[in-house]
């Protein structure tokens, strides 16, 4: 995912899939809120330049200011005249060990899922599927370990 570039380059690279049906600039925005909540992006970490990426996606510059200007209102990065879009927050990361068990994990499941005949859209339907459901199970449990641990720092 490193661009070789000099040390203030951006630690990530953004890709587009143009057959996904979500517009470009939500693509942008999905990828980099992801990049921060596993930990690939920190706070002070400097986005890809915006005339980089209209060279390297072929994409307008306003599709690109869309996006950070979204990262920006979600309060994620924040624009530094001249010097460029950084990362100002982090959203609640998994720890990197938890995150290589569950990786793991999830590998054996996509053997078994292909093993049951389930191509990638067929996996992403699934999962797409379960997520739904996922708030509905996960809210009350996370709200009752909540209460049990006295309530304290964010849910």
């Amino acid at each position: 995912m490193t661009l070789g570039k000099p040390d203030n380059a951006s630690p990530i690279r953004l890709r587009l899939d143009p057959s996904s049906g979500v517009p470009t600039y939500l693509q942008l925005v999905q990828q980099v809120e992801r990049a921060v909540r596993l930990g690939f992006l920190q706070p002070g970490d400097q986005l890809p330049k915006v005339r980089e990426l209209v060279a390297e996606l072929a994409i307008n510059p306003n599709t690109v200011l869309k996006a950070y200007r979204e990262l920006e209102h979600k309060g994620l990065t924040s624009g530094r005249p001249g010097a460029g879009t950084f990362v100002e927050a982090s959203l609640t990361p998994v720890d990197l060990p938890e995150l290589a068990g569950l990786r793991r994990s999830l590998r054996r499941w996509l053997d078994e899922a292909a093993a049951a005949g389930l191509d990638e859209d067929g996996v992403a339907a699934l999962v797409e599927s379960t997520l739904r459901d996922f708030p509905e199970r996960a809210g009350p449990t996370r709200d009752a370990e909540h209460r049990r641990s006295g309530g304290g720092g964010a849910a």
